[in-house]
């Protein structure tokens, strides 16, 4: 029986973002792809003599109330776990930026208990139990790329390319996902969706098989996020011009991301962007 578990946590960029009206219990529907790139948080996860989940993290302060010890309450009562376990996570995805570092270490942890415990729980369960952590966990749980629908539990699984580089930028700004979510809610109020020219939801397996220099995708945050975020703006100008393929914002922001199918292009643009930017990283697809 195992005794410890290591687990890679890897962030997620939202290669496209359309947000729908509000549904009447409050959340969100959306229509997104959603891409894992290997920028990193790692999870080391060992049985304890002690109840409960032990959490000790390093590269951030993550509140009392956090999506790693829900996902330990939920999987210990479906799976009658008594024992408890201590979880070292290093974190090295930012916080607030869009690219569900939290949501992916939810995930993490629940693939690293089923092994250490043995405890064969079924993929549409684990998928269940993720759903209650987070919107966003769930798609952590499957593979590389998919396309996600619903509130985010809806996932479907695509072939994930292999030939795309990307360049992140964080601008030092913390969009809290409340906050973005009022803010579109606001402009959408205020403008019209349909200004955009938002492919189906059948349509974005194809669009993200063409050159990313034809994509059509875009993100509902921007806009809005952009018009109160200068720093958000600027560091999509710069990447933009650093020639990449396609740029735009993940998730709720603040990240911004550009798109490369060429490699010697996202170093040189990562080399130029580097030194202007101080959370500016270098990542394959995972």
């Amino acid at each position: 029986m195992l005794s410890i578990v290591h687990e890679l946590a890897p962030a997620k960029l939202n290669l496209t973002l359309k947000v729908l009206p509000k549904r009447a219990d409050g959340f969100h529907n959306i229509e997104s792809i959603f891409q894992k790139i290997r920028l990193c948080d790692e999870l080391t996860v060992a049985r304890s003599a002690s109840a409960g989940c032990s959490l000790q993290v390093h590269g951030m302060d993550l509140p009392a109330e956090n999506t790693v010890q829900k996902a330990f309450s939920l999987f210990a009562e479906v799976a009658q776990i008594r024992e408890g376990v201590s979880v070292d996570l290093v974190k090295r995805i930012p916080s607030g930026a869009g690219m569900g570092g939290g949501s992916s270490d939810a995930a993490a942890l629940l693939r690293a208990l089923n092994s250490l415990f043995s405890a064969g729980v079924p993929d549409e369960t684990l998928a269940e139990i993720a759903g209650k952590v987070g919107s966003d966990v769930p798609f952590f749980l499957y593979g590389d790329c998919a396309v996600v629908s619903g509130r985010g539990e809806i996932v479907r699984p695509v072939c994930g390319r292999r030939d795309l580089y990307f360049v992140v930028i964080c601008p030092d700004v913390h969009s809290s996902t409340k906050e973005a979510y009022a803010l579109v809610d606001e402009w959408n109020m205020n403008n019209s969706v349909s200004k955009v020219d938002w492919p189906s939801l059948d349509e974005l397996e194809g669009i993200y098989n063409k050159p990313a220099g034809e994509w059509n995708f875009s993100n509902s945050f921007t806009q809005p996020l952009t018009d109160k975020y200068p720093e958000i703006r600027e560091a999509l100008a710069a990447i933009t011009a650093a020639g990449a393929d396609f740029a735009e914002m993940t998730g709720s922001g603040s990240t911004v991301f550009g798109v490369f199918e060429a490699q010697e292009k996202a170093q040189d643009a990562y080399n130029r962007l580097a030194s202007c930017f101080k959370r500016c990283y270098l990542c394959n697809a995972f």
